[in-house]
């Protein structure tokens, strides 16, 4: 009975053995992926910033400017990609709308962002776009890969149209939560203008008319949480300017927008108990899971073989019965 016991132990021990590194990396990279269907949405302001009032010309400081941002999954278009594509992929369907203190449109762009729901590499397909302009993206953009690493990556700017390095700086406890610290710089760079403008009558084709181009530069600040490699917290300090051309009369340049744009507090508060809820799972593919499975696989290894060597150690002599001794005749 104790051999069988440790046989049956000693299969456990084997099954729990094989599954450790079976969860972590066979199981985890195609169970850990985005949603086709996600939404979510993320309010940014920038307070005393410096706005260019079209009607005037001029720019001016203003109290708060207002960015919403917002990415909806496609899963229509997802699933129509995914059978030319041979993999999981992701379709966003992003919106970064800007308005001024007064609740008017400063600038409104739409963007089509075509991923792979496992690594987040781009996917390229028909339809990824940026204001309407196809583009074709190389790097990440809005999230970094599950289990990111500590180095830098290639980042996809939308406004520039261009892919640069986004750095790795260090490590820091961001409200409790270990992140990476990520920063980006676009130097000056000829962008072009939206093509929703905040004034009737404009556009971008009358603008170029008038010989006026648009420039950008930003600072960009990422604060990732590494397993999931979704961002908690980030920041960018961002400027346009308009130069040139007789828009601006005798001027060579104006600023169109300058600015700290920061993730409003109420949207900070959320993100950190979303990722944190997030970064639970990824732990328990990741280390609880094989590790408790090596442990266990272990434990009953251990067992298994202390059964065996008792169902294998010699039986004690049986007892001898005490016999009296039988009486002597003459």
């Amino acid at each position: 009975m104790r051999r069988k016991s440790s046989l049956v132990l000693l299969a456990l021990a084997v099954l729990f053995a094989a599954l450790s590194p079976l969860v972590r990396w066979y199981a985890f990279p195609r169970l850990a992926k985005i949603p086709a269907n996600q939404y979510q949405d993320m309010v940014l302001e920038a307070k005393d910033a410096t706005l260019l009032d079209y009607g005037t010309m001029k720019a001016k400081k203003v109290p708060k400017v207002t960015i919403v941002q917002t990415l909806k999954g496609n899963v229509e278009a997802s699933e129509k990609i995914e059978k030319t594509a041979g993999k999981d992929v992701v379709v966003w369907d992003g919106l970064s709308y800007v308005q001024g203190p007064d609740g008017k449109m400063v600038s409104r762009i739409p963007e089509r962002y075509i991923f792979d729901a496992h690594t987040q590499e781009p996917v390229h397909a028909t339809g990824e776009m940026v204001d309407g302009d196809p583009v074709r993206r190389e790097g990440i953009e809005f999230k970094w890969p599950f289990l990111t690493e500590k180095r830098d990556y290639e980042y996809f700017d939308a406004q520039a149209r261009i892919t640069a390095p986004i750095h790795y700086k260090g490590t820091q406890d961001f409200r409790g939560v270990e992140v990476y610290y990520f920063e980006q710089t676009i130097p000056w760079t000829k962008v072009p203008f939206p093509k929703a403008m905040p004034v009737a009558g404009i556009t971008p084709e009358s603008v170029a008319e008038t010989g006026t181009t648009r420039w950008y530069t930003t600072v960009r600040k990422f604060w990732v949480e590494p397993l999931t490699g979704a961002p908690v917290y980030g920041e960018e300090i961002h400027k346009e300017e308009l130069r040139g051309g007789t828009l601006l009369g005798d001027r060579e340049k104006v600023t169109a927008f300058a600015g700290h744009v920061k993730m409003r507090e109420d949207y900070i508060a959320y993100t950190v108990d979303l990722v944190k809820s997030n970064r639970m799972l990824v732990l328990l593919m990741t280390s609880y899971l094989p590790w408790g499975f090596l442990a266990l696989g272990v434990l009953l290894l251990s067992l298994s073989l202390y059964l065996e060597a008792r169902a294998r150690r010699p039986a004690d002599p049986a007892p001898t019965d005490a016999t009296e001794p039988e009486p002597v005749t003459a």
